[in-house]
């Protein structure tokens, strides 16, 4: 615990703001997070948590008159997915993360050309293109280019809820079983890597706004999604107020979902 503060105090130590949106690069790189997607045991209770914390539904898909996954904003250009459990046996918690390229095709060449293999870049359902990769410990990781038309960009603007306890998704803290592999797929997928003893910190060129740690693997260890907010003690209390457990540490609040999911929110500076 110790260590997971230090290096959290760390990410603080070099935010800036909280909020707001970031610029985007012609050069098919990784502009910043899209979503992140967690599988929950119950579609209903997660939604009623995620909405104490002030996020809106955006969209949902379904299939067959069943919903088979939830977009909740956070702002016009990050969000959380949602998947129900459809089969006992699918393994609940942290899913992925989907990165945001303005060329997703550039993007797709220049990971090739360092040695990974991601799909061929597709429209998906929502109207996006997106490709996919797994890294290292088998998860799969997403990669989308917004589209004009598709079911986010024709959100833009709405959802917003203005109790909203963060405006900004930070990045995620991953646990993982192989740190060197961790650090040689991530080099490739372009961040800018810097190793902290039994951890390492990510960030992209250009968007000093996006954070991703990893952490070597412990039994129990479960992964965390960053979101930055203006001030802790403003955003413990609004957490307390819709009669949630909460834990605030210094400048870092911490909350958890109904499946017991770590949700994790950063004082800026």
């Amino acid at each position: 615990m110790k260590m997971r503060l230090m290096i959290s105090l760390g990410i603080v130590g070099v935010l800036t703001c909280a909020g707001g949106l970031y610029a985007q690069n012609s050069n098919g790189e990784i502009d910043g997070i899209a979503h992140v997607a967690y599988r929950v045991s119950n579609l209903d209770n997660e939604l009623a948590f995620l909405k104490k914390l002030g996020f809106e539904e955006s969209f949902a898909m379904k299939h067959d008159g069943h919903t088979t996954e939830v977009f909740v904003k956070v702002n016009d250009r990050q969000f959380l997915e949602v998947y129900p459990q459809t089969e006992p046996g699918e393994r609940l918690g942290w899913m992925h993360v989907c990165y945001e390229s303005a060329d997703l095709n550039a993007l797709h060449d220049a990971l090739v050309s360092r040695g990974l293999d991601p799909t061929e870049v597709r429209k998906a359902a929502a109207g996006n293109l997106i490709m996919s990769l797994k890294d290292p410990d088998g998860r799969t990781t997403e990669f989308t280019q917004y589209m004009p038309g598709s079911l986010h960009t024709l959100d833009r603007g709405k959802h917003l809820g203005p109790n909203r306890v963060s405006d900004s998704l930070l990045g995620f803290d991953l646990p993982v079983e192989d740190l060197p592999a961790a650090q040689t797929f991530y080099k490739k997928l372009g961040f800018n890597v810097e190793s902290a003893d039994d951890a390492l910190r990510m960030t992209a060129p250009g968007n000093e706004k996006l954070s991703i740690e990893v952490r070597k693997y412990v039994p129990g260890a479960l992964a965390e999604t960053l979101f930055t907010v203006y001030d802790a003690r403003d955003a413990e209390q609004q957490l307390k107020g819709q009669g949630l457990d909460v834990k605030r540490v210094k400048t870092l609040v911490f909350v958890h979902d109904p499946d017991g999911n770590p949700l994790v929110f950063l004082q800026a500076q």
